[in-house]
């Protein structure tokens, strides 16, 4: 039933092609200590006060610094920043920057630059997405050249966090009002690298500043390939003219029983959560009994076992193991005889039922991923045996984006990816009230009382039983069908050193990563 299809014919005719018609990079045509990286499709914008995707923000993070940024433990440290104290009611950051911290030109960052990078995510006229970052902030000001201010409206526990965010970074002002609308492709920060040159859906290359005041990089620069197919992608790995490539699903298995990549394969729990949305809005998923037979009709343990290959961990709530410090709400397990109970159906059916002649029928929204589409076949399946007709609509990412924002479909496949390591980061855009739509809270999930504990838990301390209350409560609700957090993997080539992934994009800076190649290499 979850047979993984077999694509190696496919990519030996990608290979093939790719050999035949000079569309590989030779070796000679490689820039020396250069990493080569894959970039599914081409950045909208690296502006910060503009980003949205993950894509793009990791890159912005080897262009840009901020206040403040995470170490690889997910630690809030300093950045531009040397140090900041709070005040006793939680309300007044007061951020010191350190010396030496300068813009490509030579001119040193100064408080003013901080203010300025932070009211233009918040001016109207920039558009930017990414106000929200600052809703906390009563009032903002330079102090000196060297301090720097921020006022909150109230204690909220999350903003350190927030301020590791791309859309804190700081940007220089000189080069916005040169560049206006342009800035976005020619983008200019405080960062350890620059960017060298930008060939629309082809080539991104990044060069490294030997005046960074953290350090020079390790790498001389950075070439993303703009590669959006990924049997191209792992043609173009395997041929050895991409140094590290994020494994399609489609050819998870092949490398992990490679003798020759095995040993290079780089593994790391992500903080994410998969999960079958389900719109609370109208029915039939406004009914929760109706939610909770939907999750006790499809069997996720096996899928995640067979279909998705082991590569994640089971999820029972919204929020990542290694952001949670107290227990998961309860399992829901697969107990299909239970769901036509709670649909008030016969079980076992009655004989020759097939398509669901009890008349529920609920749409499915996916996009065009195939190994979406996939997955919802199988939730199909699964919900046939219950009793339910299932529907599902196929659409690429915009469309598709754009339909769950409006709440059209019954149900939609989606993931969240965490933007600062904080459990609120799953909790409040996720299911409080204030966010319907596209801010969020897809699934148009109210509840009053979880509300209140989300707002209590961002405005205190230690919230874990705060936070605890809520996760549960949204769990027996069931907004979401919980299916697992998908655990990051990467191959690289032999001759990379230092390379490693990181639970959130922001924290590569590019630094320690080295490549220690010789020509000639032939492919694998």
């Amino acid at each position: 039933m979850f047979r993984r299809p077999d694509c190696l014919g496919s990519l030996f005719a990608a290979l093939l092609f790719l050999l035949l018609f000079s569309g590989c990079m030779k070796a000679g045509d490689r820039l020396p200590n250069h990493l080569y990286l894959r970039l599914g499709s081409d950045p909208g914008s690296l502006d910060p006060a503009l980003i949205t995707d993950v894509q793009s923000g990791s890159i912005a993070a080897k262009l840009f610094n901020g206040l403040l940024k995470l170490d690889a433990d997910m630690r809030i440290v300093p950045d531009i920043a040397s140090n900041w104290n709070v005040s006793d009611d939680g309300k007044i950051y007061t951020f010191h920057l350190r010396g030496g911290a300068r813009f490509p030109d030579g001119r040193a960052v100064t408080a003013d630059d901080v203010l300025y990078s932070f009211r233009r995510v918040l001016d109207p006229s920039v558009k930017s997405p990414n106000g929200w970052v600052f809703g906390k902030v009563a009032s903002m000001e330079a102090v000196d050249a060297a301090t720097f201010r921020i006022t909150l409206s109230e204690p909220f526990s999350p903003f350190p966090g927030l301020m590791t965010m791309t859309a804190a970074y700081i940007v220089d002002r000189k080069a916005v009002e040169r560049l206006g609308p342009e800035f976005g492709g020619s983008p200019v920060g405080t960062g350890p690298y620059r960017v060298k040159s930008w060939r629309r859906d082809r080539e991104l290359v990044l060069e490294a500043r030997s005046d960074y005041w953290g350090g020079a990089p390790a790498l001389s620069g950075i070439v993303y390939k703009i590669i959006p197919e990924h049997l191209t992608a792992i043609a173009e790995f395997e041929t050895g003219n991409l140094d590290v490539i994020g494994i399609p699903a489609s050819e998870y298995k092949r490398f992990r029983e490679s003798e020759f990549w095995n040993p290079l394969i780089l593994e790391l729990p992500g903080l994410n959560t998969y999960y079958l949305g389900m719109n609370c809005d109208r029915p039939p998923m406004n009914d929760r009994r109706i939610r909770q037979a939907v999750a006790h009709a499809i069997d996720r343990k096996k899928i995640l076992a067979t279909f998705y290959e082991g590569r994640g961990i089971a999820a029972d709530g919204p929020i990542p193991p290694v952001l949670r410090k107290w227990p998961a709400p309860p399992t829901v397990e697969y107990d299909p005889v239970l769901a036509r109970k709670m649909l008030g159906l016969p079980h076992p059916p009655p004989e020759g039922e097939g398509k669901s002649e009890e008349g529920l029928r609920i749409t499915l929204y996916v996009n065009a991923e195939q190994e979406t589409v996939d997955m919802a076949e199988i939730i199909q399946s699964y919900l046939r045996d219950v009793g339910i007709s299932l529907e599902i609509r196929r659409l690429e990412w915009s469309a598709f984006k754009d339909a769950i924002n409006k709440g059209e479909p019954d149900m939609f496949w989606l993931s969240w990816w965490a933007d600062y390591p904080d459990a609120e980061n799953f909790l409040f855009p996720l299911f409080h009230s204030s966010n319907l739509g596209p801010a969020g809270n897809r699934t148009r999930y109210r509840n009053v009382e979880v509300d209140k504990l989300i707002e209590q838990g961002r405005r205190t301390a230690n919230n874990a039983d705060i936070y605890s209350a809520a996760e549960n409560a949204i769990a027996a609700d069931s907004p979401w069908i919980f299916f697992w957090h998908r655990t990051d993997y990467a191959v690289r080539q032999p001759w990379v050193r230092g390379f490693r992934l990181y639970p959130i994009y922001t924290i590569d800076k590019g630094m320690d990563t080295r490549v220690e190649r010789s020509d000639g290499y032939m492919g694998k």
